[in-house]
Parts: structure tokens; sequence; C-alpha cells
């Protein structure tokens, strides 16, 4: 992650290609050092806006700005993350038999 912006439904800016669809749910990861600690372990429902941004529905205008550190070093501060831990069940629109046996 190298962005969140101060917003009612905060935008994220990944460093690559993050993959989410809208409708995934992810968890926000925010060390200290980077700004943005309120964000830190929360989690949201997501619209994908293009293939490194996503909104996320997290209220984020009074948080503290997020900040890359002068010297951001993963082994002693760790850097942000986004983590996917669900999605909407309706996106499941496409299954149409259940393969399972029983």
């Amino acid at each position: 992650m190298t962005n969140i912006t101060n917003a009612r439904a905060a935008s994220v800016t990944t460093s690559f290609a993050h993959d989410y669809e809208t409708g995934d749910i992810v968890r926000l990861y925010v060390p200290h050092g980077w700004g943005i600690v309120q964000a830190d372990r929360l989690s949201g429902t997501i619209v994908v806006t293009s293939p490194t941004t996503f909104t996320i529905d997290i209220d984020t205008v009074d948080f503290d700005p997020f900040v890359t550190p002068p010297d951001p070093s993963p082994l002693i501060n760790g850097c942000p993350q986004v983590v996917p831990v669900g999605e909407v069940n309706s996106k499941l629109t496409s299954a149409t038999q259940n393969v399972l046996p029983y």
C-alpha cells in the first residue's frame, strides 16, 4: 500500500496490481511511522477504481494523513498492507451446480 486518502470513502493505492474485485472485503494494516494509524486493522468492502486503486467504505476524514517515512524499512517498522478477508456473497452469481458428492 502506498497511499490512503482522507475521505468519507478512503481511496487506497497499491504499489502493484492488486487483483481485487468490487465487493471484496479487505483489512488494512498500517504500522506506526506511516501515519493514519487509526486505520490499522480496520476492514471494509471495496470498489475497484483501477488496477492499483480502490475505495473502501471507511471514513478516514478525521484520521492522521498517510505519510511515507524518510527511511522505510520493513525490518524496523513493517510496511503497510492490504489483506483480503472475505467477499460479499452476492458476487457468487456464476455458481450454478454443486459438485460435492453429498
